[in-house]
């Protein structure tokens, strides 16, 4: 019999995967589901930009290798940084990903061998744990704490393990942890990183979405960043495009010219249809990611309002397109998903398959408009799992 790696059985399977697999019995038995669980926008995206795709899928030349990103694609990032975040891009300090999830699995290959480590938060998103492990790299992980705002403690990183690690993983706003944090965490983030020769590996999907502020920041306009860090950056939730998979890498330039010469090996260029939506997404009109600055932060309300009616005296996110409760009570939070599903059709993710400190925690993503949010909160009710 095939014996497979023991990293490839160490993984359970995707627990998003997992639940919509039950939801699908569910819905052939004539139940309503209202689903929760995975960060896809449901808006969509500018039509500017389904145009610029359609438009570029018509053209035979584009279904060839791009083999690189095209200068219009680089010159459109420089503009996005430039006028968003205020930060000065050059082209050798930017390369195109598959989206955050591919760049993430592979960078560490980049800096990493075999044993080397790298300090990742507890709890946090998958990929921030899978791609050290891909590349055979050892996790060590530092908790991310409510009393703490879910911010990292540098002070509790040990100087042993600030020494041996490679590169630290940082991401807020925060998924699942719906955490923001203020200049003066990066501040303290950069000098720690200067301190032990650390590269920081900041992802910045959601800083869009702040909700009870101004956007948020790039980890590059800070002082001192590019001479640190990286910084992953996405136009799936901003643009709601999810599905082109188109993400940036950026910052410290030879970390990008390596990561480039990596990629290379195992990638032949994002698709030029792919590349022309991006050059439209972020050349033209921002209003859909106003749109859905304001969407979200309007069922963040709807939802919270709804549940702390219900009985559940949630917290209120302060960012992202996610909330982050603990569950009434602690307990399982995978058969506390599970319960709510059955009971109720209302789909969340437990916490536990975010890692260490995520058990007594559930995930709820804001991809339904507030009415049904509302509606959700009230079978939460009714069930009388609270």
């Amino acid at each position: 019999m095939l014996r497979y790696s023991s990293l490839s059985e160490s993984f359970p399977p995707n627990i998003l995967q997992v639940l919509d697999a039950r939801r699908l019995e569910l819905a052939n038995l004539g139940r309503e589901t209202i689903n929760l669980s995975a960060g896809t926008p449901d808006l969509p995206p500018a039509r500017s930009v389904m145009e610029a795709m359609r438009d570029a899928a018509m053209d035979p030349e584009n279904y060839k290798y791009s083999l690189m990103d095209t200068p219009e694609l680089q010159e459109a990032v420089i503009f996005w940084y430039k006028t968003r975040y205020g930060v000065q891009l050059e082209r050798s300090e930017i390369t195109a990903v598959y989206g955050t999830q591919e760049g993430m699995s592979h960078i560490f290959h980049l800096l990493c061998d075999p044993g080397d480590e790298v300090i990742i938060g507890a709890p946090s998103y998958p990929i921030f744990s899978f791609g050290p492990l891909f590349a055979r790299a050892k996790l060590a992980k530092v908790p991310l704490l409510p009393e703490n705002k879910f911010l990292f403690d540098f002070g509790s990183i040990s100087k042993e393990t600030a020494s041996r690690a490679k590169a630290i993983v940082v991401s807020y706003p925060s998924n699942p942890l719906a955490a923001v944090a203020n200049e003066d965490f990066y501040a303290r983030l950069i000098s720690f990183a200067k301190k032990y020769n650390l590269l920081v590996i900041h992802d910045n999907a959601y800083s869009e979405f702040v909700h009870d502020g101004p956007p948020g920041p790039s980890f590059l306009s800070f002082p001192g960043a590019k001479d640190v860090g990286v910084e992953f950056n996405s136009l799936s939730k901003s643009h709601n495009l999810t599905g082109i998979r188109v993400s940036f890498c950026m910052g410290n330039k030879d970390v990008i010219q390596g990561f480039t010469k990596l990629r290379s090996q195992i990638d032949y260029g994002l698709s030029f249809v792919a590349q022309k939506a991006a050059v439209a997404a972020l050349t033209g009109s921002q209003d859909v990611v106003e749109g859905n600055r304001r969407a979200y932060r309007e069922r963040r309300d709807a939802l919270c309002n709804a549940l702390r009616k219900a009985g559940w005296n949630v917290p209120i996110p302060a960012g992202t397109m996610f909330c982050w409760f603990p569950i009434p009570g602690g307990g399982d939070s995978l058969a506390f998903c599970l319960d709510l599903l059955e009971r109720t059709g209302v789909i969340c993710v437990p916490g536990s398959s975010f890692g260490e400190g995520g058990e007594g925690w559930v995930r709820f993503a804001l991809t339904q408009p507030p009415e049904v949010l509302e509606r959700a909160a009230e079978k939460i009710k009714e069930s009388g799992i609270l």
